[in-house]
């Protein structure tokens, strides 16, 4: 029982005198409230004494401390001191008290920093409800300050991972902040490097771990992917560089959005695993196409070479599937949005190529000639619709921008197969040339029923140039290798169609196949070369599998080679591709028996070209004289035979200063003056046969066959190469030079030639065809024939064949002179034959 002092009552006129008895008073109600707040527990006046009177004083750092080392003390006590700051940090947050907030905030992360123990998992939870709670606000001030918060809460290593907690609010909050369109730009910026700064923070919490792969799930990835994004494409000057870019500084990190998300970016691509790769990749697609971003396509291929540079290499392949995917899924679209992934596609190769590639290779082409013959269809139809429609213009802008995808694609079939290793390389080269569709045959995979011919003509030179891409750079040990009899067959067979331009192709894809020696660009352009040695020309000795080759398929090289130089449609290219390919094959292949053979091809064609059995124009004509002097002044400077080049050096010599519209330097200008007719020429402009074999006789060269003219053999490949007639490839030669070359020492040694011997030189094929045609009328007989009359005409045939006429013979008794029996009218009589009348066989009769 507590004793009071009793005031008097005079004491009561004195209040501001400081007794003994005020002071009994005072201390009764102290000892009154500590009494009440001794009864509440120590961890809530700990927390409480950290919050000042004033907020603006800050966090009182004496308490905080003695906070902090209760916290550590008794780590049981974790989950309540967060809960109660929770509370505390809510209350002041629907107050608008934003000192206090800063002060629970600030306590919080000093909390979460210091301790490490096993019960900071319920404390955390605790945590993240507050770091909710500031992000739901509408203050932009306390969502950066949650962000900060959860920032330093990811950057924190627990030591075992907690696979209850989900971060599915976080994802959408921080998504959310990447869009900010607040009305002060400085303020939406921060906003938004808040949001980035939290979806990186999520990131690193959460892919570290396998177990925990819920942010990886496809309505996770629909959400950051494009939130970074879109700020990725406020970069007002896309980075074209090749290699990986460089990393930013830490400055632009903090300040600029753009680079932000674009390092948070590099991260996420970079802790993707073979599982997850494909849901990381395919919200940016949907972004690009959502914005419209493939026309221009600069931010697209920017993201890709980003992707391409973060992922590991091993998983390259699964986003050029990607991206051929995609490719399938807008075949319809615009073709400059086309054009747009096809270039994407070329980066993401060209990145690729130099890594691991999968197995994507055949794929890759597959669905890149599919997409180019789609191209050619839909400019076909562009070209129909504008020949019929009124709209001119537009048609023509189609027309352009199909033509830029067509382009896409080669360079991106070119680029990739170039970078491939030589083994799948001539995979892909038999793959493409087994697409190239030849007129008159259903051996190309590719469908060009819609195409028609301006269309099949097309697909003809797109396929071809991607083949030259691809052939580029191509080096073999042996020419069998580079140029195998089922790859040669139908490359050679487009070099016969009527179209300049198919025919360059396909000496240019030659050109790279033979040339292992880099020789050609020595060689450009038709020339007489004053000394060929200045050419630095590399070679090697013939090895034996190339002496082979051109034993085997030397006469078809020189057949493509002397029809394609009378083709009436040749231009002057032509001609420069037609002397590189003999120059080549003289590198690459001659031995001694090739240069006669090469020899023997120029003569015959300098001889088709006095003649002109095919009407060429004059042009055409002196073009094939001065292919004849460039190769032939090149041929004789490599064999280094003295007499042979004195020879050649005379003719040139003499056509400079009498007919220089024979030689290339002369007869492709674009002012030519060109003559009227060959046939009044002197001999002495020509090169002789009977000069050359006696120069190279002289050398030890065999010359025997020099005096058989060329002949080039006919095959199907006329047909097929859709010729005018059969008699355009059978070049019939007498000796030109012995008729309309008048020479004193020429001996005529040509075969005889007959009527017979032509007509049955045409006929020959046209019996094929007859034996086909019978073959095919007897197969359709057998199957649409009632049985009834295919019974009764084999039972005819067979009794006239020769074998029953024999059974007949040896059934039926031999004659003889005493009569044979016969029954007529019932009786049998014998009728005698005379012996002169009987007939014997040959051997019996002497």
């Amino acid at each position: 029982m507590k004793d009071y002092v009793q005031v008097p009552a005079a004491e009561l006129e004195k209040p501001y005198e400081y007794t003994s008895t005020r002071e009994s008073t005072t201390f009764l109600y102290l000892r009154v409230c500590c009494c009440c707040s001794a009864l509440r527990p120590r961890y809530k006046r700990l927390v409480d004494n950290i919050f000042p009177e004033d907020p603006k004083d800050g966090l009182v750092k004496a308490d905080m401390e003695k906070l902090t080392f209760y916290a550590v003390s008794a780590p049981e006590k974790l989950d309540r001191i967060g809960s109660y700051l929770a509370e505390r940090l809510s209350r002041d947050v629907v107050r608008h008290r934003s000192g206090y907030v800063l002060i629970a905030m600030e306590a919080l992360d000093q909390l979460l920093m210091a301790c490490h123990s096993q019960s900071i998992k319920p404390f955390v939870e605790s945590f993240l409800h507050m770091v909710a709670k500031l992000l739901e606000s509408g203050e932009p001030k306390l969502q950066v300050l949650g962000t900060n918060s959860f920032v330093k809460f990811a950057n924190i290593e627990e030591d075992t991972p907690s696979y209850h907690r989900r971060y599915d609010f976080f994802v959408s909050r921080f998504s959310a902040m990447c869009h900010s369109c607040h009305s002060d730009p400085e303020i939406r910026t921060e906003i938004r490097i808040a949001g980035i700064r939290g979806i990186q923070g999520v990131v690193r919490k959460t892919v570290n771990d396998e177990l925990r792969a819920t942010i990886w799930e496809p309505q996770h990835m629909d959400k950051i992917v494009p939130s970074l994004l879109f700020n990725m494409q406020k970069i007002e000057e896309v980075d074209s560089r090749i290699g990986p870019p460089s990393s930013p500084s830490a400055a632009d990190k903090e300040e600029n959005p753009a680079v932000l998300a674009e390092n948070c970016f590099r991260e996420l691509l970079g802790r993707a695993t073979f599982g997850n790769m494909n849901n990381a990749v395919r919200p940016v697609f949907a972004h690009l196409d959502h914005h419209k971003l493939w026309d221009p396509n600069e931010f697209a291929v920017h993201c890709f070479k980003i992707i391409m540079y973060s992922i590991q290499a091993q998983y390259s392949h699964h986003v050029i599937q990607e991206i051929l995917g995609h490719l399938d899924a807008r075949k319809n679209d615009s073709p400059r949005v086309r054009a747009g992934i096809i270039q994407v596609l070329l980066e993401a190769v060209a990145i690729a190529a130099k890594g691991s590639i999968g197995p994507t290779v055949l794929e890759v082409f597959n669905t890149l000639l599919k997409h180019l013959r789609l191209s050619v269809e839909f400019e076909a139809n562009y070209l129909q619709g504008g020949s019929v429609g009124s709209g001119n213009l537009s048609t023509s802008s189609k027309d352009n921008d199909e033509k830029i995808v067509q382009n896409a694609i080669i360079q991106t079939i070119g680029f990739f197969g170039s970078n491939l290793p030589d083994y799948q390389r001539s995979e892909i080269m038999m793959f493409i040339m087994g697409k190239v569709p030849v007129f008159g045959t259903s051996t190309h995979i590719l469908d060009i029923s819609q195409l028609g011919d301006l269309g099949t003509r097309r697909i003809q030179i797109m396929l071809l140039r991607s083949l030259l891409m691809v052939t580029s750079g191509y080096k073999a040990k042996t020419i069998v290798t580079a140029l195998p009899g089922s790859f040669l067959d139908p490359l050679l067979s487009p070099s016969l169609m009527e179209d300049s331009e198919l025919r360059q192709l396909v000496l240019e894809v030659m050109h790279n196949l033979m040339d292992r020696h880099d020789n050609r660009a020595k060689l450009r352009g038709i020339r007489i070369i004053p000394d060929v040695a200045d050419l630095k020309i590399k070679r090697e000795k013939i090895c034996r599998q190339d002496t082979s080759f051109m034993k085997k398929n030397g006469q078809q090289l020189y057949r493509h080679i002397y029809l394609g130089c009378k083709e009436e449609d040749n231009v002057q290219k032509n001609y420069e591709l037609l002397y590189t390919s003999l120059a080549l094959i003289t590198i690459e292949l001659a031995n001694e028996e090739v240069v006669i053979d090469l020899i023997r091809l120029a003569i015959a064609l300098q001889d088709s070209a006095i003649i002109n059995e095919d009407n060429l124009p004059m042009f055409h004509r002196c073009g094939i004289m001065a292919l004849v002097a460039a190769y032939l002044n090149f041929v004789s400077q490599m064999i280094a035979v003295p007499a042979f080049c004195q020879h050649v050096s005379k003719v040139i010599e003499i056509r400079t200063m009498e007919a220089p519209y024979f030689l290339p330097e002369h007869i492709f200008r674009d002012k030519c003056m060109l003559p009227k007719s060959l046939e009044k020429h002197e001999k002495n402009l020509y090169f002789l046969t009977n000069k050359i074999a006696e120069s190279l006789g002289g050398s030890g060269y065999s010359v025997e066959r020099l005096s058989v003219p060329y002949v080039p053999q006919v095959t199907d490949e006329d047909r097929l190469s859709r010729r005018k007639s059969i008699v355009d490839t059978v070049s019939i030669q007498v000796d030109i030079l012995s008729n309309s070359v008048p020479s004193d020492d020429v001996v005529s040694n040509t075969e005889e030639i007959t009527f017979e011997a032509l007509k049955k030189a045409i006929d020959t094929n046209g019996m094929e065809e007859q034996e086909k045609e019978k073959r095919r009328l007897v197969i359709e007989k057998f199957q649409k024939a009632p049985f009834e009359e295919i019974a009764a005409q084999c039972e005819s045939k067979l009794l006239n064949t020769p074998i029953n006429n024999a059974l007949f013979f040896f059934r039926s008794p031999p004659p003889s002179p005493s009569g044979t029996l016969t029954i007529t009218s019932g009786h049998a009589q014998y009728q005698s034959v005379p012996v002169y009348e009987m007939k014997f066989p040959d051997l019996c009769v002497y």
